[in-house]
């Protein structure tokens, strides 16, 4: 059924939840109940105006349709039975037999005693085109069967239906009710509601009818029906004897539906013996439904049913798709569809020449005029090819899996097993006892709970709790669904070749399809995929165009257009006209586009979808370095779709250069990843690596892990329960008791009792009493209890510290109880609360990095995230006191010797000074990790710093700067460079960024473009942008006259000063006049170095930026800069030395280098370290292994030297 369809019985109805029905899954939690409402008349609005033709009898309006244009689809309420009867393959004249009998019998040649089949190349290839076609036909169909209602119940036939719905105990039972309910509503909403009768039953123990007989269909009618269906509950078994005799008893029905989800109380013979007496003379059709029911038995019954009333049986399981295909209107398709593909793979081999053993032969008619023809025109071509596009509208925003896991990943729906076992998880809790000089942890936990690895990896205890895993394993259970169901998303349609395009914002997608002459006989399979991705992911996008490059590039428009219908249209068929020739020039198209087509964007093109199928002509690391240039500081992402080629003939032609396919997957991989885009890779057998669908498959395999690890705690707790079964040994138990009678019998006789401590205690505590003092509380005897406990002494009198001892900072708490021992009667401390030393190893912290870029100069950003403050420098990791390597004086020696434990761990030299390395290799390798971490972070901002208007000017950081430009007459052959640059700074970051602003150029006077500082609006923005272009280069260098000019606007925050060499005036009297004009106010002053090679003049600027509390910035080495971070993104960070970084000059670039620098010796440092560590740890194991094997014991012992101590 429609949805409009749907809407407009929504709208008769007044209901609420019919409409809902519409659009909401069947499987959707909740079932509303609403009450009977009052009978009202209702006015259907928007209706279609007369057309002169009367409808007076349900006959005519197949007529009124008709010349309407609005034939109804007769189809929609056909069996498959019915509806093959006229699009089967022998009705449509598509079997084997016609095919032959399209050919003709000729003698084969050079065999005249053998013969052979003819076939005309229209004839076949006209054959093979309707088979596609027919076959199409038949999966849509199939398709169609599984949506909606269809899937659940199958296709309901009749006019007067009767019902019959499974209500017995053990279909409603384990949460089944509340499903079985939605799918029941949606049922009537969308089949039940167009028959004429409707009579309903449920089936338990004893029958119960809605009503006594049957009821036409309305609006009062429906709403009974749906509140009966919410009103259903368990009624014991499921006697189907019982309520077919009584459906089957009223005589108006001319279709029987029964559902059944369990097993009936009747065996299948019973009901078969009776359904077949009970339709002699009649003709009652039993369609038969197996509701997500896995019982054979209810499967059999339901088939026997079905087959001796000649109706139909249908199967649906939530589980398994498959068992939906064992449904007679589903099977009957797919074994047609099945014929269909035979015959295609029959007409292969006719191709080949041969069919069985007959021998075949096609012949190819082709005139003079049509062999001038490409081979590309007599490619086959999928159907509808040459058709306009059939456009689709999708109703949702899309999003990269990346960013749909943020919202539906374990973690955000609080699925991961260790947020769901947090509330019952306890650390090991280990302390100090004085008394046995040693640490110790309670072992109550082995007992009472379970032990589990955490992600850290420390060891925690867990209370397991088997009915929170169970429902957990369910919760797992469903959420891999949900993300198989995206996977099949992701399959599907478009998405199959392209991905998706789902940029968060508006989309400007720049499509790039190659057209090299590798590709020739793949240009069907490139239209096609164009075709697909702008029928169903172009239309809710922004504006778009389509860019094919080969050895030249050939844009569809000179400018980015919305993607309306037309203009979609126009890009069809500018596609269908596209030949290959040449190689694959990708470097040209980027820059031609990205540099010349985007220049005059207002909003910039945000996500480039390269299509491709090889290496491009150029260097793979200098295409990568270009894009992530391009990419680098901005919303520009490139996406690379990969065509995987089986093979292909050149004829001849070697293309520029050429790589295996899985160098090829590389190479682009990184291509994308420097594009900060998603690699896509594909062939014609399906998807070969995806990142989205990674991602997925990355979080169900977490999924199925945690299921894994909730299994084994069960299986840990179970087994643990069965070790600790009583002891239920009869004979033990009697044994027991007799013991316990002759201890009754014959009591043993008990000495006299000897002092205890206790008592010992008490008289040393009365003689103290009479000798010195009152006796103490503490002293005090209590009887014994389980809740009595020693109470604790009372508090030692408190001794000064002496003069030259040092205050400690804050005291420490102890607490004491006394006791008394046998020997002596003497008095002993027992520590309760003892104070926890504090540990001088320092833990390898986490490295927390911001993802987002912000703005502000290198110097602010690092005290926030420099390897000091992110606590990852390594020398102050080895300065603790333990790590020191100290030499002591020994009098009996007379020289200094080292510590025992000097031997024990490697030593190194840190700045001079000799540690002691007391790490472990895991430790080192939590830093290796963190290092590396922060690295990376240091790379893309430097990449950040060196992309965009920030390669020239630097960052703004000011909300309200003035720019002053220098136009001298050196600047004439830079002039043009400099306007872009000034243009991408306008719109890139003042723009952007909301700063106010004005323009300032001098050279032998000043010109200032406004009197005061204007807002970054779209119009100022544009006026701007024209004053620049008119700027012209000439005269001397007036730099003083230009700052006097600039700080008479009071409101500004910084100067960003351009120029290329010295002023005319002396460096030092600008630098004193500088000084004076920056009384009283806070304006810094960046002053930037533009190709200039003299040294006075770039420390006359570094001196006036430092006197105002500016930056220095210097555009020089961005290429090399560009070239070492693709270096070390894509190889890793394995040598401190190569690649080495450009001698950055300007301030901030210069300090993001030298922290660089610093990283990489610290993890040069820490690898070394590792290896030390590895290697004594390797010769220790060695020597253990070596010093137990019973060789070198028995040497060892005949070696012993014999002493005294030994001989007594």
């Amino acid at each position: 059924m429609s949805g409009h369809s749907n809407a407009r019985m929504a709208q008769i109805l007044d209901n609420e939840q019919l409409s809902a029905t519409e659009t909401s899954d069947p499987d959707s939690a909740g079932v509303a109940v609403r009450s009977k409402p009052l009978w009202q008349d209702e006015t259907v609005l928007n209706l279609e105006p007369d057309t002169g033709l009367l409808v007076t009898h349900v006959n005519q309006t197949q007529d009124l349709l008709r010349i309407q244009g609005q034939n109804a689809s007769a189809s929609d309420s056909q069996t498959s039975e019915e509806w093959l009867g006229n699009h089967s393959l022998d009705s449509m004249k598509l079997s084997i037999t016609h095919l032959l009998s399209q050919g003709r019998v000729a003698m084969a040649k050079g065999d005249c005693m053998r013969k052979e089949m003819e076939f005309s190349a229209d004839t076949v290839n006209a054959f093979e085109s309707r088979l596609y076609e027919i076959l199409e036909l038949y999966h849509r169909r199939i398709r169609w069967l599984m949506e909606g209602s269809r899937k659940m119940f199958g296709l309901v036939k009749g006019t007067r239906v009767g019902l019959a719905i499974d209500a017995s105990d053990a279909n409603f039972g384990a949460g089944r009710l509340d499903g079985f309910q939605r799918s029941l509503l949606y049922l009537l909403d969308e089949q039940l509601c167009y028959k004429k009768q409707l009579y309903l039953m449920s089936i338990g123990t004893d029958d119960s009818p809605l009503w006594r007989t049957l009821r036409d269909v309305n609006i009062r009618t429906l709403h009974e029906a749906r509140q009966w269906v919410q009103q259903l509950r368990p009624s014991g078994g499921c006697n189907v004897l019982q309520a077919m005799k009584k459906m089957l008893a009223v005589k108006e029905l001319n279709s029987l539906v029964i559902i059944l989800g369990s097993c009936p109380d009747q065996t299948s013979d019973v009901l078969f013996d009776y359904i077949e007496q009970c339709m002699i003379g009649r003709n009652l059709p039993v369609h038969t439904v197996a509701y997500d029911c896995s019982n054979p038995m209810t499967h059999t019954a339901l088939k026997k049913l079905a087959k001796a009333s000649r109706g139909r049986f249908h199967c649906y399981s939530s589980d398994s798709q498959d068992l939906t295909y064992s449904s007679c209107d589903v099977h009957l398709l797919w074994r047609e569809s099945q014929r269909a593909v035979d015959l295609l793979n029959k007409i292969k081999e006719m191709r080949q020449g041969m069919m069985g053993d007959a021998l075949i032969s096609i012949m190819q008619e082709i005139s003079t005029e049509v062999a001038k023809l490409p081979p590309t025109r007599f490619l086959p071509r999928p159907p509808n090819h040459d058709r306009p596009l059939g456009i689709e509208m999708p109703n949702f925003l899309p999003k990269t899996s990346g960013e749909w896991i943020k919202n539906n990943g374990l973690k955000a729906k609080r699925l991961s097993l260790y947020q769901v076992l947090a509330p019952n998880a306890y650390s090991l809790v280990e302390e100090f006892v004085p008394i046995l000089r040693k640490t110790v942890c309670s072992t109550l936990h082995e007992k009472a709970m379970m032990q589990f690895e955490w992600h850290d990896g420390t060891v925690k205890n867990i209370h397991v709790d088997p009915p929170l895993l169970y429902n957990y394993q369910k919760q797992l259970g469903q959420t891999v669904k949900m993300y198989e169901r995206r996977v099949e998303w992701l399959t599907s349609g478009s998405r199959q070749i392209w991905g998706t395009v789902c940029e968060q914002r508006q989309v400007d997608p720049m499509l790039f399809c190659p057209l090299s002459e590798t590709n020739s006989m793949y240009i069907i399979h490139i239209q096609h995929s164009l075709r697909l991705l702008l029928e169903q992911q172009m239309t809710n996008k922004e504006c778009f165009n389509i860019i094919a490059y080969g050895s030249e590039m050939k844009p569809w428009n000179t400018e980015m257009v919305p993607p309306t219908p037309e203009n979609l249209q126009d890009a069809w068929k500018w596609v269908q006209s596209l030949q290959c020739e040449g190689s694959r020039n990708l470097m040209g198209a980027l820059k031609h586009a990205l540099e010349v087509d985007l220049l005059d964007e207002q909003i910039g093109c945000q996500g480039i979808y390269l299509f491709t199928s090889g290496v491009p002509d150029q260097d793979g690391a200098l295409v990568s370095s270009y894009v992530a240039e391009r990419c680098g500081g901005c919303d520009l992402r490139l996406h690379v779709c990969l065509f995987s080629l089986d093979k292909f003939d050149l004829q001849g032609f070697i293309p520029a250069r050429f790589a295996t396919a899985s160098d090829t997957a590389t190479l682009l991989r990184d291509l994308a990843l420097s594009g900060m885009g998603r690699f896509h890779w594909f062939k014609e057998t399906g998807i070969i690596d995806s990142d989205d669908i990674n991602i997925i498959m990355a979080e169900m395999e977490k999924a199925v892990n945690y299921s894994q690890k909730c299994a084994m705690l069960v299986k840990s707790l179970k087994q643990r329960s069965d070790n600790k079964q009583p002891d239920d040994d009869p004979e033990s138990e009697e044994s027991q008791r007799a013991q316990i009678k002759r201890e009754k019998r014959n009591p043993l006789k008990l000495s006299a009792p000897k002092p205890t401590a206790l008592t010992l205690a008490r008289m040393q505590a009365r003689e103290d009493s009479l000798e010195d003092s009152p006796p103490s509380r503490a002293l005090t005897w209590r009887p014994s209890s389980v809740k009595a406990s020693i109470p604790p002494a009372q508090p030692m009198k408190s001794w000064s510290p002496s003069e030259n001892e040092v205050k400690q900072k804050k005291k420490i708490e102890v607490s004491q109880s006394v006791f008394y021992t046998e020997e002596g009667n003497s008095v002993g401390l027992v520590f309760k609360k003892y104070p926890k030393a504090k540990s001088v190893r320092k833990s390898i912290p986490f490295a927390a990095l911001p993802k987002e870029e912000a703005i502000s100069s290198t110097k602010q950003w690092l005290k926030k995230f420099s390897i000091k403050r992110l606590k990852l420098d390594l020398h102050r990791l080895l300065s603790g006191p333990d790590c020191t390597h100290q030499k002591k004086l020994v009098p009996a020696m007379q020289k200094k010797v080292s510590a025992k434990y000097c031997t024990i761990f490697p030593s190194v030299e840190v700045n001079g000074v000799v540690k002691h390395l007391q790490f472990q290799p895991p430790e080192l390798e939590e830093y290796i990790d963190q290092t590396e971490r922060v690295l990376r972070r240091y790379i893309q901002r430097m990449q950040w710093l060196l992309s965009g208007s920030r390669r020239l000017f630097g960052t703004v950081l000011e909300k309200s700067v003035c720019i002053l430009l220098d136009t001298s007459g050196s600047m004439d052959p830079y002039l043009s460079e400099v306007k872009k640059e000034m243009t991408s700074l306008i719109w890139e970051q003042l723009h952007k960024n909301g700063v106010s602003f004005n323009l300032l150029s001098f050279s032998d006077s000043v010109q200032v473009w406004k009197d005061r500082l204007m807002d970054a609006t779209e119009e100022a923005c544009h006026e701007a942008v024209q004053w620049v272009s008119m700027v012209k280069a000439h005269g001397s260098t007036c730099t003083l006259e230009a700052l006097q000019a600039a700080f008479q606007f009071a409101d500004a925050q910084g100067f960003y000063l351009l120029t290329d060499g010295k002023p005319d005036t002396s460096c030092n009297f600008v630098l004193k006049e500088t000084e004076k004009l920056m009384q009283g106010k806070q304006i810094a002053v960046h002053a930037i170095s533009f190709n200039c090679s003299d040294s006075t003049a770039n420390e006359f600027l570094k001196k006036l930026a430092s006197q105002t509390g500016g930056r220095y910035h210097r555009c020089h080495g961005e290429l090399d800069g560009h070239l070492v971070a693709h270096r070390m993104l894509t190889e890793g960070f394995t040598d401190e030395d190569d690649p080495v970084l450009p001698a950055f000059e300007g301030d901030d670039l210069r300090r993001l280098a030298l922290e660089i620098g610093k990283a990489r010796r610290f993890l040069t440092q820490a690898r070394t370290f590792r290896a030390l560590l590895l290697d004594k740890q390797m010769k220790s194991d060695k020597l253990d292994a070596f010093s137990t094997s019973p060789v070198y014991s028995e040497k060892s012992k005949s070696n012993l030297p014999v002493s005294k101590s030994t001989i007594s």
